[in-house]
């Protein structure tokens, strides 16, 4: 029966319906259908089955010969997130809660797992001295109850804020709520008592120790320093803080991130005046990126705002830094993001080598699944290069500069008299020779001193060969043109090779004896042989050993391929005329190595078809190395981003590719000379 009861649950989450309404209207009994949909039973009668699926308006017939579904949990580590404002009266909790429920309803329809209300989203939070009131105080725990009662099979963690009483003492709380279980009260640690604010006259500040409190029939801890850890993905585990608590020197969140917490949960009332929204903005995305963590903020909203305060429902939710959602103040107040919990825990596997604080913490577990799970966050088919056109030409500016900076440090440090490069026409020695031009400058030489050697041979076409004279007269540099031909013709003859076999031995002759003809004219006027092949192509290997893959400096090896591209355009866009229209037409020319026989003047070897699309192997690359995804991981988030350019067997044949070449090819990249990292 497990197929059928897959059926069901896929059947029950898209239609969105309650456990509990589940149970009303096919009359079976909320403790079968809770067992069965939690993973509690491994079976059901076929009567029970029939009257669900009577219910969920789907057909049970054949479901014993579909296919097993494998593994109830999204492996890769994604959790689909929420900050989420209610509409609230002051002091009316019958109507906070209300709208509690009915916007956790909406969240849960959208997929999430965490949901997060802002603080005291059920009492309201500017009900002044109503707020120690025993109406207030009771109502809220109610409200909880309630709230918790809601939640059941809806698959969620939820933050709820209250004022709770405890050893006589008001606290400002967080309560944690899971499929109908009270996992844990959260007290706020630190009190803003200045300008519009004075919670000190209600509350006090949360202790540093852990209590158990007893809370409908039921011990639960209550302190700041837990952690929620969802047993079926251990790398979700979310701690909380409240409002001031962000914006303090030493946020409860710095070691609730040392301690493990990978998601934080912020229940905040951070009312708007002038200028404020742009802070809050920094202040969360600062905090998450020092501290490596998902943040969710709640901040209230409408129904707040009385006396001398307006809340706008200001939600943000950000990943190490990254803005991934917000609700702009005074909108929706919906803000929905996939956070990526084994992101987050790599990276902090490079970084976080501090100690952590475990032994002051607690642990508590609850089971969330996210096999329902489906991926909504956007991904950049381009990474290194911003799809924001002013963010892009200022990208392009500044690696240029890093470029440059670079390489006037190394002309220098060893007295190089010029500067010897192999240009072809194509992106990669395009790039060089800009970043050559800019360093002479930098260095107080002139542009002669840059040595632009064309050195024509059988793939050489027209188009890169006159692309080629153009740059190098419209910058003015020394040229030359060295054809290979002769040479190479008489190497084959001396090792006995049949010059019309086009192997590798055809291909790798011609790239060998460039390197030559620059490393010896370099020794000959003291000049600095620059290397022009990228970061992309080193990843891939695609170079010769001891050919192109040498040099005395290689200033793009720090640059993708994408990006060495976007420079080319801003450039030929910033220069205009001659030199302008020649690097657009540099960078509309198919990528090629050359080193095919030409056809009529063309060129016969697109690098592409060979290695693949360079935006996919950037993008691979970006996420292999960055963000140590693995391969099934790529391969899940490119499906989801390129799935309108290409089909799934060509991103899979490049994706294969791209790993078997990255691991074969290290010893490349083992010896490879110097370069600036961009």
């Amino acid at each position: 029966m497990n197929n059928t009861i897959e059926i069901l649950k896929n059947a029950r989450k898209q239609k969105g319906i309650t456990l509990k309404e589940l149970s009303q209207k096919s009359g079976v009994s909320l403790g079968t259908v809770n067992k069965l949909f939690s993973g509690g039973i491994a079976s059901v009668k076929v009567s029970t089955a029939q009257k669900l699926a009577g219910v969920l308006g789907v057909s049970l017939a054949g479901a014993e010969s579909q296919p097993k579904k494998h593994g109830a949990v999204n492996p890769f580590g994604f959790v689909k997130c929420a900050a989420l404002t209610n509409e609230v009266r002051v002091a009316d909790v019958a109507f906070n809660t209300r709208t509690t429920i009915e916007l956790m309803r909406v969240a849960y329809k959208k997929g999430v797992s965490l949901a997060v209300f802002p603080e005291l989203n059920l009492s309201s939070y500017t009900a002044g001295d109503l707020l120690m009131h025993d109406c207030i105080v009771d109502a809220s725990l109610n409200a909880v109850k309630e709230v918790a009662e809601a939640s059941k099979g809806l698959n969620m963690l939820v933050f709820v804020g209250i004022p709770f009483r405890h050893f006589s003492r008001l606290y400002n709380c967080a309560v944690a709520i899971c499929n109908g279980e009270i996992l844990a009260i959260i007290p706020k640690k630190n009190l803003p008592n200045y300008n519009e604010f004075s919670e000190r006259r209600f509350f006090c500040e949360a202790e540093d120790e852990i209590f158990y409190v007893d809370l409908f029939g039921k011990k639960v801890p209550f302190g700041y320093k837990i952690i929620l850890q969802n047993s079926l993905m251990p790398e979700m585990k979310v701690a909380c803080e409240i409002c001031e608590d962000l914006w303090v020197p030493d946020s409860p969140s710095v070691s609730h991130a040392l301690t493990g917490a990978t998601i934080i949960a912020n229940l905040s009332t951070s009312n708007e005046t002038t200028g404020k929204a742009e802070h809050r903005r920094q202040m969360v995305a600062m905090h998450s990126s020092k501290c490596l963590c998902g943040y969710v903020y709640a901040s209230s909203g409408k129904g707040e705002s009385t006396a001398d305060v307006v809340c706008g429902g200001h939600d943000i939710i950000t990943e190490a830094g990254r803005f991934i959602a917000e609700s702009k103040p005074f909108s929706d107040g919906i803000a929905i993001a996939d956070i990526d919990c084994s992101y987050l825990e790599y990276e902090r596997s490079k970084k976080f080598k501090y100690k952590s604080q475990a032994k002051e913490y607690i642990y508590v577990s609850f089971a969330l699944s996210n096999e329902f799970f489906k991926l909504e966050r956007r991904f950049t088919p381009s990474p290194f290069v911003p799809e924001d056109e002013q963010l892009r030409a200022l990208r392009c500016e500044s690696v240029l500069e890093i470029q440059a900076q670079a390489l006037k440090r190394r002309i220098e440090h060893i007295n190089a008299g010029k500067l010897v490069l192999g240009v072809s026409g194509g992106l990669d020695s395009t790039l060089a020779m800009l970043v050559c031009e800019r360093a002479l400058k930098l260095a107080g030489k002139k542009p002669q001193d840059l040595v632009a050697i064309t050195m024509p041979c059988f793939g050489t076409s027209k188009r890169t060969y006159n692309n080629a004279l153009i740059l190098s007269r419209e910058l003015k540099c020394t040229f030359l043109e060295i054809s290979i031909k002769e040479s190479v013709l008489k190497h084959f003859e001396d090792i006995g090779h049949d010059v019309s076999v086009h192997n590798v031995v055809y291909e790798n002759s011609q790239a060998r004896e460039r390197t030559q003809v620059l490393m010896d004219y370099a020794n000959r006027v003291n000049g600095l042989v620059i290397g022009t092949g990228d970061m992309s192509e080193n990843a891939l290997g695609w170079a010769t050993y001891n050919g192109d893959h040498m040099s005395m400096y290689s200033v793009n090896a720090g640059v993708p391929k994408t990006l060495v591209k976007a420079i080319v355009i801003n450039e030929g866009i910033k220069r205009g005329g001659v030199l302008g229209a020649a690097l657009m037409d540099i960078a509309d020319t198919p990528i090629s190595p050359e080193l095919m026989p030409a056809k009529d003047g063309e060129q016969t070897q697109p690098t592409e078809d060979f290695v693949g699309p360079y935006i996919l192997n950037d993008f691979y690359m970006y996420h292999l190395l960055k963000h140590g995804f693995s391969p099934s991981k790529v391969f899940y988030i490119a499906i989801h981003t390129f799935k309108d350019i290409y089909n799934l067997q060509t991103i899979y044949k490049w994706l294969n590719s791209f790993v078997r070449r990255f691991f074969t090819q290290q010893f490349k990249r083992s010896c490879q000379p110097d370069g600036v990292k961009v």
